[in-house]
């Protein structure tokens, strides 16, 4: 394994539901179950979920308070973060953190998802879950079968001149490329409801996404005039996918990429390829609970909230056993993914360079 180096449906927990009772993960899960970390939270969900749909409804009121005037740009700024806070929900909703209820996480997740913020729940809960049940994998993980970027030396040898090109200025274009992110997630939906790969409950998903846009689009052009509206689209989406890549790439990118076939235990498969980020609660807010990325990958259903609590119990058991766990500051987490996209994106460049954790994982 080295360091810098699905159509169907997924299951909704990649954890395993019967560990082998003799396993490390078997231990830790049943240490975690025996603590109450993985009961349900419905207080604070219901305070979460009220506090979030609040100042959501606060944004569009100042839009409408403001009416046809530039100054809406700085409201597109503010609706970006709580579009991407309304998205978190969505995530918890489709891990099962929220309600024991498979209707009720989806309903909930729909409802943030397709209605609130124009991303379609059904493909994004499927993704997500491919990509926990191999994370960093190659041919097995999404996530890091992109064609915007590189991942592995392999992937960048194999593409063409122009996409050899962009592979080799990745570092540099990946917050700018992360400016596109949010129309990206929204044409990614639109292409799975209107096209014929197996979408759950589609006519719903694609109902609910019709009354998004139409909404969306109509009141930002009857308000606005339509060089505004134009312009509020463009800063509203751009932030949002910053806002959102800015939150999920630490998590994996630039921890060691499991070769295809190389076979780990859940356990380490899930720390190993997995960075938290360190911070206080409002590091827990502004990253929606995915800085715990170690212990949401180990028990995704737990409730956010559960995760900072658990951090102690997991972090000594991978101690114990010689495991490494990665923790950083954030703007570290962001040196190292850059850093790992610059090495992937120039394989022929010489460098001795290889992190601790990839010498660590090379042992496995």
């Amino acid at each position: 394994m080295t360091a810098d180096a699905a159509r169907h449906p997924a299951p909704k927990s990649t954890a395993p539901d019967s560990p082998d009772r003799g396993s490390d993960y078997a231990e830790l899960s049943r240490a975690v179950r025996a603590s109450g970390l993985l009961r349900r939270r419905p207080l604070y969900y219901t305070i979460k979920i009220g506090a979030n749909l609040a100042l959501l409804a606060a944004g569009w009121t100042a839009f409408a308070l403001v009416g046809r005037s530039w100054w809406q740009l700085l409201v597109a700024a503010y609706l970006a973060v709580m579009f991407t806070q309304t998205a978190f929900l969505g995530h918890d909703a489709g891990h099962r953190q929220i309600a024991r209820s498979r209707r009720v996480n989806d309903l909930i997740g729909r409802t943030h998802g397709n209605l609130l913020t124009g991303l379609c729940y059904g493909w994004w809960v499927g993704k997500h879950n491919r990509h926990h049940a191999h994370p960093n994998q190659v041919g097995r993980d999404p996530d890091i079968d992109s064609k915007a970027l590189t991942f592995t030396p392999e992937q960048t040898r194999a593409r063409r001149r122009i996409g050899q090109w962009t592979a080799r200025y990745q570092a540099w274009l990946f917050f700018p490329m992360l400016l596109l992110e949010g129309f990206n997630l929204h044409a990614a939906g639109i292409r799975v409801v209107l096209g014929r790969r197996p979408v759950k409950v589609r006519v719903a998903e694609a109902a609910l996404l019709a009354v998004h846009y139409a909404a969306y689009l109509t009141v930002l052009f009857v308000v606005l005039a339509p060089l505004q509206a134009v312009a509020f689209i463009a800063v509203q989406q751009a932030l949002f996918g910053l806002y959102m890549g800015c939150s999920f790439a630490p998590n994996h990118k630039g921890m060691p990429i499991v070769a295809a076939g190389q076979q780990l235990d859940f356990l380490r498969g899930q720390v190993l390829t997995s960075r938290n980020i360190r911070g206080s609660w409002l590091t827990d807010f502004g990253l929606g609970g995915l800085n715990y990325q170690i212990e949401h990958h180990l028990f995704p259903s737990m409730p956010r909230p559960s995760l900072r609590r658990a951090q102690g119990a997991v972090r000594a058991f991978c101690a114990e056993r010689g495991i490494p766990y990665c923790e950083t500051g954030l703007l570290v987490s962001y040196a190292q993914v850059l850093g790992h996209l610059d090495r992937t994106g120039r394989p022929d460049r010489k460098s001795g360079r290889e992190s601790g954790l990839g010498r660590g994982l090379s042992t496995w």
